[in-house]
């Protein structure tokens, strides 16, 4: 899975503090409006438009900001010239990073996602030195599951099921997400959490030293108001 505990990090999302909840609603804002600006402002015609809906909601943002987010993204206000840019690098003893972010300046974030990683050891590299560690598979997360609803998503697509912490993941193609997703809600099933993630297809152990300046890292990326996610090959 990613560098950082996703479910930590949706509990963390719902119960953000005040001081940090408008950093969480810009970085929510700006996915929601790459999405209306890549796939129109119809979130039942635009499944990314959606997730970042529903992400934006399981944060609490206000319905005022996510439509305004949405306007931005379709033209219909300004501020909407954000873009994607993926960074690939390498934090402390060769841990592989990918890092997404949603930005309205690129010049901005390389400079401050360099000095991230070398802040700790790290440093970003050129165009697919790490991608080809990870592979796209996309992510939902529910609280509970019985064997005739497992059977029934292992039909529809599902490709692993696994019960563990605080709930149950479940893997798809990235492809077969939305169909995943639709089953749930048409059963009333709350969905906590569905993304394509950029899952390591290999992970690596990090020696006890380095962990602690391995989560401050992670910390540092989390905080930065233009990272949407990140990625990583790590154990930790």
């Amino acid at each position: 899975m990613s560098g950082h505990s996703k479910w930590s990090k949706i509990h963390r999302q719902k119960g953000v503090a005040d001081n940090k909840r408008g950093a969480l609603f810009t970085k929510l804002g700006k996915a929601i409006t790459v999405a209306a600006k890549m796939g129109g402002g119809d979130p039942d015609s635009n499944f990314k438009l959606r997730l970042a809906i529903d992400k934006a909601r399981a944060g609490s943002m206000p319905k005022d900001n996510i439509d305004r987010a949405i306007k931005r993204g379709t033209g219909d206000l300004e501020g909407g010239k954000i873009e994607s840019i993926t960074y690939e690098g390498f934090a402390t003893d060769g841990i592989a990073l990918m890092i997404e972010t949603l930005t309205d300046n690129r010049n901005r974030t390389s400079s401050a996602i360099k000095h991230i990683l070398s802040k700790f050891g790290g440093s970003l590299s050129g165009p697919n030195a790490v991608s080809w560690m990870f592979e796209p598979k996309g992510i939902i997360r529910i609280k509970e599951m019985n064997d005739e609803l497992e059977l029934e998503l292992i039909d529809a697509g599902a490709t692993d099921i696994s019960t563990e912490e605080g709930g149950v993941t479940i893997y798809t193609q990235p492809n077969d997400l939305k169909k995943i997703k639709d089953i749930l809600e048409q059963k009333n099933i709350e969905v906590e959490y569905a993304e394509v993630e950029q899952i390591p297809k290999e992970k690596k152990d990090v020696p006890e030293a380095q962990i602690g300046k391995l989560e401050k890292l992670f910390a540092e990326l989390d905080e930065n108001e233009d990272v949407n996610d990140f990625y990583t090959n790590s154990n930790v």
